[in-house]
């Protein structure tokens, strides 16, 4: 790959005019021109000699791939901070005796660095817009401010049936969504996070589905990972999590509902006509063993918008959509005993236009108009060698290490494998991490 200054231009500035030669998308050659503006200006063969000389930049795909940036649709991104901090454990005690005491002390800091470091990870894997839920999220949407990527950002909301805290949980999840639409920045959208139905009240359920039905936002909620979370919900409210959900207003065309695991056929259905989008994260349930694999193929038969998460780095433990894309596709045909279930290309479209649509970021795809969400994917490289076919060998054999260049909105992120601020960020972000445990592990 090549690049051209037309002219002394800072690229990793605001956006330039960019004009982006000999690239393949859709398996065919393509040019794609940027005129400085948040779309693809033009896209097709040769254009370049129309956009030439009206480019500032000019950069030489030598044959790399071209695909719509990937979206992560379920994610906690601060939680980089805790990779490798607790490993092989179940579930249960993985989350009480060491995940939640550490998250007790974060600070402001640790998320904004968490976060950066995040945004990171995923501008040089080929994301260019997550799905993420955790605490201090008006640090996290400082982070993704800076970072240039796009977020839908919410508070896990979490009563536990307790009266005061949900007041509190209420408040919290307002003031964020005032601050990000007071940011007034495109990228970033809002939404309301009730964690789970076995961490949120019936109450608070109906309170975060009003919440965002009133201020017209998304809605980011656990669902059905574990069998346990199913038969205890059954147990208390005499149904399934799924028509737990439904009743207090929760499954709406605006929803990213995680996990699903142990949906049965009804609730994909129900899933299915409601609009909501499922976010399969088999990386994460593989390592902790929720003995179940997302029933993708009874969601695709009933028409639902399955797409694809990491899940926090604390049980992932990184955060390359190549990688979720290769491990969802092998779980499902590994678990449903059939090697036709989730072929490349429907996990390719799970991790671009599938995501972004369930995040409202475009169209997932490359095509004049849509978002200038961007990756180059280089060719030059063992995991693209032969090229026999080009999603197979996207899905089955890249890592997020073949991407080359992220571009969104529009804006150059990263460059030949080049991202400004690099090392600043993992410098804070360690120390971060080394700050928080040791507070953690510090007697009162």
């Amino acid at each position: 790959m090549t690049t051209t200054k037309t002219e002394t231009v800072d690229i990793f500035g605001k956006n330039k005019s960019v004009l982006i030669t000999n690239v393949v998308a859709d398996n065919t050659p393509v040019d794609i021109f940027i005129d400085a503006a948040e779309t693809i200006t033009d896209i097709g063969p040769e254009i370049r000699k129309r956009h030439r000389g009206e480019a500032e930049f000019v950069i030489d795909g030598d044959g790399a791939l071209a695909l719509p940036g990937l979206t992560n649709t379920h994610t906690h991104a601060a939680m980089t901070l805790l990779r490798g901090y607790a490993d092989d454990m179940v579930l249960q005690d993985w989350l009480s005796q060491k995940i939640w005491p550490l998250e007790a002390h974060l600070t402001t800091d640790d998320v904004y660095w968490g976060t950066k470091l995040a945004c990171l990870e995923m501008i040089r894997t080929g994301t260019t817009a997550f799905n993420d839920m955790y605490f201090q999220m008006e640090s996290a949407a400082r982070a993704v401010d800076e970072a240039g990527i796009r977020a839908m950002l919410c508070y896990g909301f979490i009563d536990l049936g307790d009266a005061e805290k949900r007041e509190h949980e209420c408040r919290a999840t307002e003031a964020l969504v005032a601050h990000i639409k007071a940011m007034n920045n495109p990228r970033i959208h809002a939404a309301a996070g009730p964690h789970a139905p076995y961490t949120v009240s019936p109450e608070g359920l109906k309170w975060c589905a009003e919440f965002a039905r009133d201020q017209q936002i998304g809605i980011h909620i656990h669902l059905s990972e574990t069998e346990k979370e199913v038969n205890d919900c059954i147990s208390q409210h005499g149904k399934r999590p799924a028509a737990l959900l439904d009743k207090c207003g929760i499954l709406t065309s605006r929803t990213i509902a995680a996990h699903g695991c142990w949906l049965d056929d009804a609730e994909c259905a129900l899933l299915a006509k409601r609009g909501v989008s499922i976010s399969h994260n088999p990386a994460s349930n593989m390592k902790l063993a929720t003995h179940r694999a997302l029933p993708y193929p009874q969601l695709a038969r009933a028409g639902a918008n399955v797409c694809l998460g990491t899940d926090g780095c604390a049980s992932n433990n990184n955060l390359d959509m190549f990688e979720e894309m290769k491990i969802a596709a092998l779980l499902q045909k590994f678990f449903w005993n059939d090697p036709t279930v989730l072929p490349a290309p429907a996990a390719l479209a799970m991790a671009t236009k599938n995501g972004a649509k369930a995040l409202g970021f475009g169209t997932g795809t490359l095509a004049t108009g849509a978002p200038a969400d961007i990756i180059l994917v280089t060719i030059r490289t063992p995991c693209n060698t032969p090229l026999h076919n080009a999603a197979s060998n996207l899905v089955y054999a890249c890592s997020g290490a073949a991407v080359e260049t992220t571009i969104c909105d529009g804006r150059i992120l990263m460059l030949e494998r080049e991202v400004p601020g690099e090392a600043e960020i993992l410098k804070n972000a360690a120390q971060a991490a080394t700050g928080l445990v040791k507070r953690a592990q510090t007697p009162v």
